[in-house]
């Protein structure tokens, strides 16, 4: 007894002498989403599926990975990553994974009660209301939908100071869904409010599913509607009238590239749409007749993403002008080679840039956020469900005529996008986006004012740049047009004509190496007459568009008739056609396809048709001019076909 009374003082004693574990607050949620309502507290003994995210390892080395298979110089151009090599390069170190799951042990979660999953980013178990609470510091509570649907959360939760390094965030815990468990959100990113965009903008929820909205000010511009006649009559001199319609010859002609005439297995070209926008077949087969008739009845292929659905209950160029745009030309562009459609969204919620990241890597789904992005089953309706996580290949190159304001997401939010478009190119595959058609002012012709940080009628205030043009992992696309009475010939200038090319400065995304010099070259030679005050002048951050093409008076089928469109929804698919044909060449040739091709790009300036006409204004300014070189309204210009065909093949 004697023995066992010492033995229980001096552990007593050791115990008291241990430090306390320091828990820090990991998340916190500051109000509750739309339509949910507190109910009651969680009974203790409820079991509760707990995941925990677990940081990745070798962000920090992510841009050097990319640089290494991406840029001209390396050895290594070329030799992309399978998925796998991706999955195991960026997975939870050995020392994230036993400080994470010591901490568990050591809070009475037994080891063999924790599994980790496929993708190897997350540890999951089982615990009960009680044993969750007392690990997390919290209490949880049920939570009831307006629909009837029931989740369960907590207001805010703690960890272990030195676990946190090591945990990107845990379900089910602040982040709300409509199902239980799968719903799961991004961690509250400590350098940006949630609710905030990087300039202070307040964040909407769900702001990301409007981008297929009819009202979303990224849609292309209609601009006269054209009789069949007068199409027909102006292709008898086509190349004449370039300056006031153009055609796929016209494109053909401004970059001197060739029509397509193979179609390797091994490349691909996919054009991203978001429900409701959808084409018309019928479209299609009115312009094909008339541009590139052996593809009459012609149809892409459809990749149908969370009920995904070419909708054709709802019509009007409102609902088919981006998608019947994109396609006509996308497919007539790159014509024998086939043209992958994704589809991405039902049409209850539609869709974010996310849930369609999602479907090309199913570890990405996991960490997506239930304020923003998409949730199945929708208690409004819809997709029932599951969502699509994994199981849809990437094309080769990848073009989307949408976008949003850098603004109207959290830099959090962003941060994380562009991260997997980093892995996705390390994979091999080309990213486009068009880079916004209000010139310095975001969607729908708006600026950021001063004070307030809200939007205004973009008659003033702080430039709006876009987003993901300012990722620094995808390939921005700015618009030109033909100088009125000028030839097809003539050099281009920014378009200014209905719509302004989109560009500036984000910030949220450093200056990435091989924008650098050009950037620095511009500040130095055409210094902005701006200040602070108007836009992030700092010459640290990412500037965009990258390259440009022809974005005005296109002759476009819409919902039975033609009508002439303006919009960098036009350049995009333009490029992303351009590229193809490169790829095809290059495969032809026993080479890789480009992959991410900023590098290259910037790497062969003398290969662009250098713009130094027009500007992009926005924001009560006339933006930023046109210049010799790379700049902020048409980036480095418009392709030389020829020159750049030749640079891609003297690669690897």
């Amino acid at each position: 007894m004697h023995f066992s009374l010492l033995t229980l003082s001096a552990l007593v004693a050791t115990s008291l002498a241990l430090p306390s574990v320091n828990h820090v607050l990991h998340e916190k949620r500051d109000k509750l989403p739309p339509g949910w309502q507190y109910h009651e507290k969680l009974d203790r003994s409820k079991v509760l599926p707990m995941k925990i995210a677990l940081t990745q390892s070798n962000l920090d080395k992510a841009d050097e990975f990319l640089m290494d298979v991406s840029s001209p110089t390396s050895s290594n151009y070329g030799k992309h990553w399978t998925h796998e090599d991706i999955a195991n390069k960026f997975a939870p170190s050995a020392e994230t994974v036993e400080t994470v799951k010591s901490w568990l042990t050591s809070s009475g979660i037994a080891a063999e009660r924790i599994s980790r999953s496929q993708s190897l980013g997350w540890l999951k178990f089982d615990a009960t209301v009680a044993e969750a609470e007392n690990l997390l510091k919290t209490e949880y509570h049920l939570y009831e939908h307006t629909t009837g649907k029931p989740h369960v959360s907590c207001s805010e939760y703690r960890i272990p100071e030195h676990v946190t390094p090591h945990v990107d965030f845990i379900t089910p815990t602040v982040h709300f869904d409509a199902k239980i468990p799968q719903g799961v959100a991004k961690p509250v990113e400590k350098r940006a409010p949630t609710s905030t965009a990087a300039v202070g903008h307040p964040v909407q929820t769900k702001a990301a599913l409007g981008i297929g909205a009819p009202t979303s000010g990224s849609l292309p511009k209609k601009g006269a509607t054209l009789s069949r006649q007068t199409v027909r009559d102006k292709l008898r001199d086509e190349l004449k009238n370039c300056n006031q319609f153009i055609t796929p010859n016209c494109l053909r002609a401004l970059y001197r590239f060739p029509p397509g005439s193979t179609a390797n297995p091994e490349n691909s070209y996919g054009i991203v749409e978001y429900t409701p926008q959808a084409y018309l077949q019928g479209d299609l087969d009115i312009f094909f007749a008339n541009f590139s008739k052996n593809q009459v009845q012609r149809t892409p292929t459809l990749d149908s993403i969370n009920g995904g659905v070419v909708q054709t209950t709802r019509q009007g160029f409102r609902f088919n002008g981006e998608s019947d745009l994109d396609l006509e030309y996308a497919m007539a562009l790159v014509n024998p080679q086939k043209t992958t459609l994704y589809q991405v969204g039902d049409e209850v919620q539609g869709a974010s840039f996310n849930d369609f990241l999602d479907a090309l890597d199913g570890s990405y789904c996991a960490g997506d956020d239930p304020f923003q992005d998409a949730s199945y089953p929708n208690p409004a309706g819809g997709f029932p469900g599951p969502k699509n996580c994994g199981g849809f290949a990437a094309t080769k190159v990848i073009s989307t005529s949408y976008g949003y304001n850098e603004a109207d997401l959290t830099a959090a939010y962003e941060r994380r996008q562009c991260m997997e478009y980093m892995k996705l190119g390390l994979a091999g595959t080309s990213f486009l986006f068009s880079s916004g058609d209000s010139g310095v002012a975001g969607n729908g012709g708006r600026c950021i004012d001063p004070e307030t940080k809200e939007y205004n009628d973009g008659s003033s205030g702080i430039f709006n740049p876009g987003f993901p043009s300012g990722c620094p992992y995808i390939t921005s696309i700015g618009a030109t047009q033909i100088v009125p009475n000028a030839s097809v010939t003539a050099p281009e200038k920014a378009c200014e004509t209905v719509i302004f090319s989109g560009g500036g400065f984000s910030n949220v995304f450093p200056l990435p190496s091989y924008q650098a010099s050009a950037v620095k070259s511009w500040f130095t030679n055409f210094p902005p007459p701006y200040g602070a005050d108007r836009f992030n002048n700092s010459q640290t951050t990412r500037g965009f568009p990258d390259i440009s093409a022809n974005g005005a008076n296109y002759v476009v089928a819409v919902t039975g008739q033609f009508a002439l469109v303006y919009g960098t929804s036009a350049s995009s698919p333009v490029v992303g056609a351009i590229l193809t044909l490169i790829n095809e060449a290059r495969l032809y040739a026993g080479k890789s396809t480009l992959g991410f091709v900023n590098p290259f790009l910037y790497a062969n300036q003398r290969a662009f048709n250098d713009i130094t006409l027009g500007s992009n204004p926005g924001c009560g300014t006339r933006g930023f001019q046109a210049v010799a070189g790379w700049d902020p309204a048409t980036g480095l210009g418009t392709p030389n076909f020829p020159k750049l065909l030749a640079a891609a093949l003297k690669l690897p």
